[in-house]
């Protein structure tokens, strides 16, 4: 982690207020549960960390290794971080967790698959005196903290995106919303937060739930939009995040449409941002991975160790089964080509020359960035 991402990190939790948390109902009692049975293993702690899948670039680039330096950051080098990939595929992640199960590990950090068919894992890990802090996704069950980006605030941030760079022509034909996969309870927040800015000042002409978060699938019912509304008719496409918007412009492209018409997206991958650079995607949404990992490490650490998160957390969520839970909400920032070198560049997420590679030099000496 670089100086400038750690000292983001480091904001978040040194920010973060010494209040009475409203840790009410379940969230409390398996709180109090995991002070009682918690491992008291000293530094020496194992940190199980499931993570959904590898298609998405974050997941292995970022997140992995930002919680494994935290983690032995605060572990004096003692703890160790035990991960899995599921792949997309919630039953192996399901098997996954019994297998931290069996292998004793001291805490979870999972980011479901699919945040209801973890919930029974959930449960199961507690039972065996294993604290869960749910990642990134709110998962069903009787976690114990989370972390995440205001997933409703990246919604209208790509929402506003959009409206912006329709302008005065937001009416004047249809967009296409490609929302994310009904597995992923962030989806329908992303969704709601659109909507909330879109709704009655564009005409969605056709709207997707993208199984999986696949770009082919997006691709799929890109291509079929396009067909259904004609290929002149499309002023726009919400995509809920670069992967998507990826095999959306592929589509776009295919069918022939010029111009393109401004896409969002979300995550700011490298092939993201480079779209960006070229004029081809719109926007993205730029989330800080590193005050996120370091939240969910600083509270896997506590928990662990049978210690309270409310030195980290600076707030409470309810899910469908859980009310109360602490959490720690990272804010987002809407990426342009206007703001690239003062986001990704400036915090080290990505050097220059790994955005302006050859196919992108002269794209990229227009808007400065050398």
């Amino acid at each position: 982690m670089n100086t400038r991402m750690r000292r983001a990190a480091v904001a978040v939790a040194a920010g973060a207020m010494a209040v009475s948390l409203a840790a009410c109902g379940s969230a409390k009692e398996a709180g109090d549960k995991t002070k009682e049975t918690g491992a008291a293993a000293g530094d020496a702690i194992k940190v199980g960390l499931l993570l959904p899948e590898n298609q998405t670039a974050r997941y292995e680039k970022f997140d992995k290794p930002l919680i494994e330096k935290t983690v032995k950051e605060l572990t004096g080098g003692k703890g160790e971080v035990v991960y899995a990939n599921a792949k997309q595929d919630a039953t192996t992640q399901n098997s996954q967790v019994d297998t931290m199960i069996t292998n004793k590990v001291n805490v979870l950090i999972v980011d479901a698959v699919d945040s209801k068919a973890i919930a029974g894992s959930v449960k199961k890990a507690k039972e065996a005196g294993i604290p869960v802090v749910a990642y990134d996704r709110l998962a069903e069950g009787p976690i114990d903290a989370y972390t995440s980006f205001d997933n409703e605030e990246v919604g209208k941030v790509q929402g506003k995106a959009l409206l912006e760079a329709l302008g005065d022509k937001a009416k004047d034909g249809q967009i296409v919303m490609m929302n994310g996969s009904v597995t992923d309870p962030n989806a329908k927040l992303f969704k709601s937060g659109a909507h909330s800015v879109l709704d009655g000042k564009v005409n969605v002409g056709k709207e997707y739930d993208t199984v999986e978060w696949k770009p082919e699938n997006a691709n799929t019912n890109m291509a079929a939009a396009l067909s259904a509304l004609g290929k002149d008719k499309v002023i726009g496409v919400y995509s809920a995040n670069d992967g998507m918007a990826g095999g959306i412009i592929t589509a776009l492209k295919a069918a022939g449409v010029t111009p393109l018409p401004p896409v969002t997206g979300q995550d700011a991958e490298l092939a993201g941002v480079q779209r960006i650079v070229a004029g081809e995607q719109f926007m993205s949404v730029y989330k800080p991975y590193a005050p996120e990992a370091e939240a969910a490490a600083k509270m896997a650490v506590a928990l662990a160790k049978g210690e309270k998160v409310t030195g980290v957390t600076t707030s409470t969520v309810d899910s469908p089964t859980t009310k109360g839970v602490p959490a720690v909400l990272i804010p987002v920032v809407s990426l342009t080509k206007n703001n690239i070198k003062d986001t990704v560049v400036k915090d080290g997420v990505y050097t220059v020359d790994e955005i302006c590679t050859d196919k992108y030099a002269a794209a990229c000496a227009t808007l400065g960035l050398k």
